[in-house]
């Protein structure tokens, strides 16, 4: 199995070497090679349609790009502040193409966000107590759906996940269903056939089974 990812987009700071750069976290490789998937990283709207009809999936991993609310018809709020490198055009594209080849989506933290918008819906562009400490370390309570997919994978409608973030869903896009929510009422996942996005992040947490399931689930 051949899966396309999206590399992590960050804006170094102005005394390194190098102005912007794409990764992957370790936690992807450690995880996927498990699994036996070779990924494909993609960091450019180059011939993305030929990646697609390369791979049997698309990940999204998000970055600390936060989505500008120009694209959901907001005005940026004076706490926050959009000057970094815009990969939304490039992100919507590809989803764009995976989806209407009907091959499965997944998309986290950021992911989510950006599915959401791409999709028709807003975000909360400040959440407080979610933001940015140590992923592994800091955790809060979700409510899992019945009859979704994360049901599915974890068994149960109570588990905690790590906190990482600063933004959420805020309007959820059309078609799309809440399937996962915080104590503090902030959504958590959302599902819309074989799309999916979760606000924390998996692979941090070395959570094999819900890559596993994602793409035994999903891939035809």
């Amino acid at each position: 199995m051949r899966v396309a990812i999206v590399e992590r987009l960050d804006k170094e700071e102005e005394d390194k070497p190098f102005e912007v750069t794409y990764y992957l976290d370790n936690y992807y490789k450690e995880i996927f090679d498990k699994l036996d998937i070779l990924l494909i990283p993609v960091i450019s709207e180059n011939r993305l349609e030929e990646v697609c009809s390369l791979c049997d999936g698309l990940i999204l991993t998000g970055s600390s790009n936060d989505v500008h609310p120009k694209y959901y018809n907001e005005e940026p709020i004076k706490e926050r502040t959009y000057d970094r490198f815009d990969e939304y055009p490039f992100v919507k594209k590809a989803v764009e193409i995976f989806n209407k080849a009907n091959k499965p989506i997944l998309g986290i933290c950021a992911g989510i966000q950006e599915l959401n918008v791409i999709f028709g819906g807003t975000l909360n562009q400040l959440i407080p107590n979610h933001s940015l400490k140590k992923y592994n370390i800091d955790r809060h309570e979700i409510k899992i759906k019945k009859d979704s997919f994360l049901y599915k994978v974890y068994h149960t409608e109570n588990m905690e996940v790590n906190t990482y973030h600063s933004q959420s869903v805020k309007e959820v896009a059309p078609n799309f269903t809440v399937t996962a929510i915080s104590s503090d009422g902030v959504i958590e996942a959302v599902e819309n056939g074989n799309i999916v996005g979760v606000q924390w992040h998996p692979e941090a947490l070395k959570d094999i089974e819900f890559f596993d399931k994602f793409f035994k689930t999903f891939v035809k």
